[in-house]
């Protein structure tokens, strides 16, 4: 039996997708996508699925996801379902429909924050001088 493995990255969470032939089942962390809360993250997970139409429903996909907060995990669990449907189906047509949709569902999120600095609070704000 074929399965795909693709993974996504958005901040620091970091998802991996599973792609098997099946019945149109998809669960985030062994919880079906249909009752994933917020709904915001429920919607973004679901984009992929929704552009795929039809090609989506022959396959059933498992996405672990870990580190981040909630939306950094719903990004990179859309961006590895994505990749694993291209993979696993082998369209390019699928392919050129999500790159014109939104080019981050088939391209993780490579931005990280940046590191504090020891003259600061964080990694751009300076201690304040005063000369009076």
């Amino acid at each position: 039996m074929k399965v795909v493995v693709a993974s996504g990255k958005r901040k620091s969470a970091v998802a991996r997708a599973s792609v098997r032939k099946g019945r149109g089942l998809v669960r985030v962390n062994n919880v079906p996508v249909e009752i994933f809360e917020p709904y915001l993250a429920r919607a973004l997970i679901k984009e992929p699925l929704t552009l795929a139409g039809e090609r989506s429903i022959k396959v059933d996909i498992d996405v672990n996801v870990m580190g981040g907060g909630v939306m950094g995990q719903a990004a990179a669990s859309r961006t590895a379902i994505a990749k694993g449907l291209v993979q696993f189906l082998e369209d390019e047509e699928l392919e050129a429909l999500f790159t014109k949709y939104d080019r981050s569902l088939l391209v993780s999120d490579p931005r990280r924050k940046l590191p504090k600095n020891p003259q600061g609070r964080g990694a751009r704000k300076k201690h304040q001088k005063s000369y009076r």
